[in-house]
């Protein structure tokens, strides 16, 4: 019985080496290909220049709120218990709409992401139909990105399609 399941096992991994052996393989750099498309330098142009006018907001929205808080300590003293408590809710209060603000704007669903999607989105879709296509064309059965895979050691310039793929999108 034995004897039957290792015969068996071993036909199975024949059968799937040799089905291995028979598929086509092409890598891409996909950060070769974007830092060759215009329009991802223009979108990334557009969304830095997003970030940074949001984060110049945020800092202001903090710089209040230090500010606050730093006036509140020297003048704590002098207050009445009704003055201190309003201004402490006061402070609370910023450090909330900062919080906020933070969230709006770089959160996991806040504006930066939304217009990462907006602008970046369509050039990833536009390059994956390119590999589709170029895949199709060429009989490649996997295309993998070398970029993205920390394990790949070494890989023949011959596999790689990237240029190709730059091409079918127009890019010089």
């Amino acid at each position: 019985m034995k004897r039957t399941i290792i015969i068996l096992i071993a036909a199975v991994m024949s059968f799937g080496t040799a089905f291995a052996k028979d598929q086509s393989v092409a890598y891409i750099d996909m950060q070769y290909i974007l830092k060759n498309l215009p329009q991802y330098e223009q979108a990334n142009e557009q969304l830095t220049m997003l970030s940074k006018r949001w984060q110049k907001e945020v800092d202001a929205a903090q710089q209040e709120a230090r500010v606050m808080a730093t006036n509140y300590q020297t003048e704590q003293i002098f207050l009445s218990e009704t003055m201190r408590a309003q201004r402490e809710q006061e402070i609370v209060q910023k450090e909330q709409e900062v919080l906020e603000l933070k969230r709006k704007y770089f959160g996991q669903e806040g504006e930066l992401y939304k217009k990462r999607e907006a602008l970046i989105r369509p050039i990833q879709d536009e390059i994956y139909t390119a590999i589709q296509d170029l895949a199709n064309e060429k009989h490649i059965d996997v295309v993998k990105d070398r970029s993205a895979d920390p394990a790949l050691i070494y890989m023949s310039s011959k596999l790689d399609v990237s240029d190709q793929v730059l091409q079918k999108l127009g890019a010089k």
